[in-house]
């Protein structure tokens, strides 16, 4: 039995939406299963090879934006046709915890998958979604997750308005409600709280081998009101570097970053260095 109930099953564009909180088409959830299928015969000697495993199976899937964003009512979406920088992440992880606690159904999956996006767990509207993605690492470390390390590299720590959502609201369709509007203000202003920690750009190379393949990254930013412009999976490829795995908006699909991460970080003059939280998935 799915997690949510059933007996509230429409068909609209192709898409299924249970009882209105969960989103999957019939096409994702067939590919949800041969996708299980092919991890449970991978063999991986620890969690984060599992993490990589899991991150290249996806390698090719188109990035696309925004396919959270449907309907007019948060739901718990299923789309492994395209992902951007944060579901693909959000992806890996909730196949990553299946194959660490030997499971292999649909519902386990979406379990997972609402545990790891939203805050503390559980979907309850649009601003339940953990949307920047600082606030996402704290609340899955509180989840017994992820432990973010940054600190221990020798990382930075900077305090910082984080306000883009409130201050662009028009570019936000679920933003027009008033109701999510001051939600989202009160959300920012938590985070505003807290600092923020980062290992600065001129570090990374110095630092690397201190990051594990499998170890989650986020780039960390110098505009206004942002936190994170974008998010992978650290992988340690045979030149001797790191290099990111992720879902890349230039090249349009998930790939490996043909530069090491420190030099494929000098072309983003935003960025001001990394983020890094290592999964460790203990059951939620």
């Amino acid at each position: 039995m799915m997690k949510y109930k059933l007996s509230a099953l429409f068909l609209m564009l192709g898409t299924f939406i249970y009882a209105q909180q969960i989103t999957c088409s019939p096409k994702d959830k067939s590919l949800f299963e041969i996708k299980i299928s092919d991890l449970e015969k991978t063999k991986a000697s620890n969690l984060g090879d599992t993490i990589v495993l899991v991150g290249q199976s996806f390698l090719g899937t188109p990035y696309v934006e925004k396919t959270l964003e449907i309907g007019d009512t948060e739901t718990l979406v299923v789309n492994f046709g395209g992902l951007d920088c944060t579901t693909f992440v959000e992806n890996v992880l909730a196949f990553g915890l299946m194959l660490k606690n030997q499971q292999r159904d649909f519902e386990n999956f979406t379990n997972n998958l609402e545990t790891v996006r939203y805050r503390n767990g559980s979907l309850n509207g649009y601003p339940s979604r953990l949307h920047y993605f600082t606030e996402w690492i704290r609340n899955n470390e509180q989840k017994g997750l992820i432990k973010e390390i940054t600190s221990e590299l020798g990382g930075v720590e900077i305090t910082k308005p984080i306000n883009f959502m409130g201050t662009h609201r028009n570019l936000y369709p679920f933003l027009a409600s008033d109701e999510n509007f001051e939600a989202m203000l009160a959300v920012e202003k938590e985070i505003a709280k807290e600092e923020l920690c980062y290992l600065p750009k001129d570090q990374i190379k110095s630092k690397e081998h201190l990051i594990k393949s499998g170890d989650i990254l986020a780039l960390a930013t110098s505009i206004k009101g942002l936190d994170v412009t974008h998010t992978g999976i650290a992988i340690h490829q045979p030149d001797g570097r790191l290099h990111l795995l992720h879902a890349s908006s230039k090249n349009g699909e998930v790939e490996i970053s043909e530069l090491p991460l420190a030099d494929y970080l000098k072309n983003i003059k935003s960025n001001i260095g990394i983020i890094v939280a290592r999964p460790i998935l203990l059951p939620f």
